[in-house]
């Protein structure tokens, strides 16, 4: 790294849980002033990295030198007064304080032995302004805001504890495109101020654009450092996966025109998110949901799924009016429908019980008798879910919280297909996972159509939506804009669709979902 002195070396890093390799004889150096990009796929050992330089967990062996000298940190507190502060994918946010309490929670400026208020409320505008988030009150609570604000709100946290090295995991994965573009001019920012950046993300542009050097991780060993654009994105993914790597969609069929209607919307609308949307989805279809960030998405999505109140027009199912009261109302009976949500660790899964609870929990009542769990049943039908979405797991009684992110995500499907859902509906199922488990899930999503499945797929990444979809219905401000088919749906024509540009190929089409 242009021959200066390492900031932070890890050598010969090794950590097991139980029978599970989690990291074995890892090499990491990171230089002060430059963005390190860490690449792997889920499970490769990234995360158990960043914990043992962030004082998590302990390593089983192996030594770690900060500024020349050997350290070790027994907590994230000692890790922290050494300069290294991470953000995890996981926000470690308490919804129920403000902004400014959480933000100097770990050291809280005192006066007479109290909370001094105004100065906690002038650092936490100060870390808020370098964060780029100005505009988020530090009396705000956390719990009134959207996931993309939370996040903004655990970078400022980080930057306020004045780190020389700082840890980003899957840090842009739940913002919008105005934030990423913030946060990308911070941490270009804090790499001419000298600080030490540590970059995972699954986002290839996002390493692209930030990263100065590069390590790929595979099966807990780094098996590449090299400098950013030396390499193509397909070597870099055969680094990850250890196999040639092509980024290659499963292929559509042919129009679904006569295939029965499932789901329909007739001018759905709430509140100011949702305005007058009709839109169809066919059994075997794959319609997708485009658009920037926030066009109201995935309160569509949450309204088929009888989360909102007060909603307006008509939701049918196989042309039927019908009245979606609860989630247990859509998920129950001849609707049949699963919503996967966007947050897997607060939405989708119960961390601290077992995989199995985990995957069974959705399904018992088609598992129970009298009360009684047909345990014989569960185990079947769990063994059927593990080898249908390729689950990697020591074992189906660990806490589920101790997979990796992007089998935790292929649980939460699993435990929705195990009550054989006729509609699904996916809020952006493959943010912050690997490659290789989202070609998985590709895949999947198009057996799941094949066999008959409605399936509406609301995603951010263009790629996605042009690879999978039959369909794409392209949402601003909380209206259908505009339909795409088949070859009709491309970057451009979804670019021009998100930002209401009616130029030539942009126009609008009526009639979506007709």
């Amino acid at each position: 790294m242009d021959g200066a002195a390492p900031l932070f070396r890890m050598e010969g890093i090794s950590k097991r849980y139980g029978g599970v390799r989690a990291l074995e004889k890892a090499d990491l150096t990171v230089a002060a002033g430059g963005i390190h990009a860490i690449l792997g796929e889920n499970g490769a050992g990234k995360s158990t990295l960043i914990k043992i330089m962030a004082g998590v967990v302990a390593p089983d062996e192996g030594t770690m030198t900060l500024d020349g000298r050997e350290v070790s940190f027994a907590s994230p507190a000692a890790a922290n007064q050494s300069g290294i502060v991470c953000i995890f994918q996981e926000l470690s946010l308490i919804p129920e304080l403000s902004v400014a309490d959480n933000i100097v929670i770990s050291d809280p400026p005192k006066r007479f032995g109290m909370i001094d208020r105004k100065a906690q409320r002038r650092i936490a505008e100060e870390a808020l302004a370098r964060a780029g988030a100005s505009d988020i009150h530090p009396c705000a609570l956390v719990k009134d805001l959207p996931l993309s604000r939370r996040q903004m709100v655990e970078i400022a946290k980080a930057l306020a504890r004045k780190p020389r090295i700082l840890i980003l995991d899957e840090a842009t994965s739940a913002l919008t495109a105005a934030d990423v573009a913030k946060v990308f001019e911070v941490l270009k920012r804090l790499r001419s101020e000298g600080l030490a950046l540590l970059y995972i993300s699954h986002r290839m542009n996002e390493i692209a654009e930030l990263a100065d050097h590069c390590t790929v991780f595979r099966n807990g060993r780094n098996v590449a450092s090299y400098p950013a654009g030396s390499k193509s994105d397909n070597e870099v993914v055969e680094l990850m996966i250890g196999r040639e790597y092509s980024h290659i969609f499963p292929p559509k069929p042919g129009p679904t025109a006569a295939a029965t209607t499932v789901l329909e919307a007739r001018n759905l609308s709430w509140a100011d998110r949702l305005d007058n949307i009709s839109l169809s989805v066919r059994a075997g279809e794959v319609v997708g949901l485009g658009g920037l960030d926030g066009q109201g998405q995935r309160e569509l999505l949450l309204a088929f799924f009888g989360v909102l109140r007060g909603l307006s027009g008509e939701i049918l199912i196989d042309g039927k009016p019908v009245s979606i009261a609860s989630p247990t109302a859509a998920s129950h009976g001849r609707i049949g429908m699963a919503l996967i949500p966007e947050d897997r660790k607060t939405e989708g899964l119960m961390l601290p019980m077992t995989v199995r609870e985990n995957l069974s929990f959705a399904a018992l009542d088609r598992l129970s008798k009298g009360g009684i769990i047909d345990r014989a049943a569960e185990q079947r039908l769990i063994d059927d879910m593990v080898g249908l979405l390729a689950i990697k797991t020591a074992g189906l009684d660990i806490p589920v919280g101790a997979l990796s992110g992007g089998n935790q995500q292929k649980v939460v499907i699993a435990k929705w297909l195990m009550r054989q859902p006729r509609i699904i509906l996916l809020n952006d199922p493959t943010r912050g996972i690997d490659v290789g488990t989202k070609q998985e899930l590709y895949q999947l999503m198009r057996k799941l159509a094949d066999a008959g499945a409605a399936i509406l797929f609301y995603s951010t990444d263009y790629d996605e939506l042009i690879g999978c979809c039959d369909r794409v219905l392209v949402l601003y401000d909380g209206a259908v804009k505009r339909e795409l088919v088949g070859a009709e749906i491309t970057e451009h024509a979804l670019i021009a669709s998100a930002l209401n540009i009616h130029g030539e190929g942009a126009g609008p089409r009526q009639g979506a979902g007709a």
